[in-house]
């Protein structure tokens, strides 16, 4: 079975379903997908994210605020904030998606930087993974998960960094999720990445309806493709899908433990 580590339902387009969001589910379990995270973005969305996804067993949550949706002050969310939110939903297994975005935003790096170790130290307090979204912001990125992160780790998600980042985040008890750019024909560079870490180290996630994956480049993305990203990594290691599929399985149980303890793993 494979795990879609990183989606955002909420945002899909189901035209291709009638507008059904159950009809879009059954395509993507038609084809072994047995477990999907859904993923915050903003404070604004969450709760009808969370009701969209409350009452389907297969499909987890996270709360948390994108970067680039920190634009002032008023969108850097408190320690408290995002602890109170957290426990008062069951199904959220993760903290995030949170971290740093100097590709397209750099006036508010200090504001990303707060709302990051915001987050941070939630997660510390809750014993919770962090989803992580990093771009262009290498050295500030490890540096905070360094500096206030706690044991339970995270993810860098939809990566497409170095490998020396790749490794450094691995030394700190993080995951390494990839998407559909690492089927791309210009991303032989994330090709090597993923050749160079362990199986054991990597999750593998759709970011849908974002980046949907070689041969659907071009259409938006939905959890069903998160196939395609598994071929592709089992490609590069030499190992079949069914390696991939077991092993990024287990992963996402390790690493979202919560995960685990919903599903009576634990």
């Amino acid at each position: 079975m494979f795990i879609d580590s990183h989606c955002h339902l909420d945002k899909l387009d189901l035209s291709p379903y009638d507008n059904n969001f159950s009809a879009m589910l059954a395509a993507a379990f038609e084809r072994d997908i047995s477990r999907l995270l859904c993923v915050s973005i903003d404070i604004e969305q969450f709760e009808g994210m969370y009701k969209l996804i409350e009452d389907q067993a297969k499909i987890f949550a996270s709360f948390g605020v994108h970067p680039l949706h920190v634009e002032d002050e008023a969108g850097v969310i408190s320690v408290q904030g995002l602890l109170d939110k957290t426990k008062q939903h069951s199904k959220i297994v993760a903290i995030g998606e949170t971290g740093l975005d100097y590709f397209y935003q750099t006036e508010t790096k200090a504001l990303q930087q707060q709302s990051f170790i915001n987050h941070l130290q939630a997660a510390a307090q809750l014993a919770l993974p962090v989803i992580v979204h990093t771009r262009d912001a290498r050295e500030d990125t490890l540096a905070l998960i360094n500096a206030h992160g706690g044991d339970a780790g995270g993810v860098l998600h939809c990566f497409t960094e170095s490998l020396e980042m790749a490794k450094a985040a691995l030394d700190m008890n993080y995951l390494i999720s990839f998407s559909g750019i690492v089927t791309f024909r210009n991303a032989q560079e994330l090709r090597d990445v993923v050749k160079a870490i362990p199986l054991e180290k990597i999750l593998i996630e759709t970011d849908a309806p974002y980046l949907a994956p070689i041969p659907h480049r071009g259409k938006k993305n939905e959890p069903k493709y998160v196939v395609e990203v598994a071929q592709c990594i089992a490609d590069i290691k030499g190992v079949s899908l069914e390696k991939v599929a077991q092993v990024s399985t287990e992963n996402f149980y390790q690493l979202f433990s919560k995960a685990a303890e919903l599903d009576g793993l634990k």
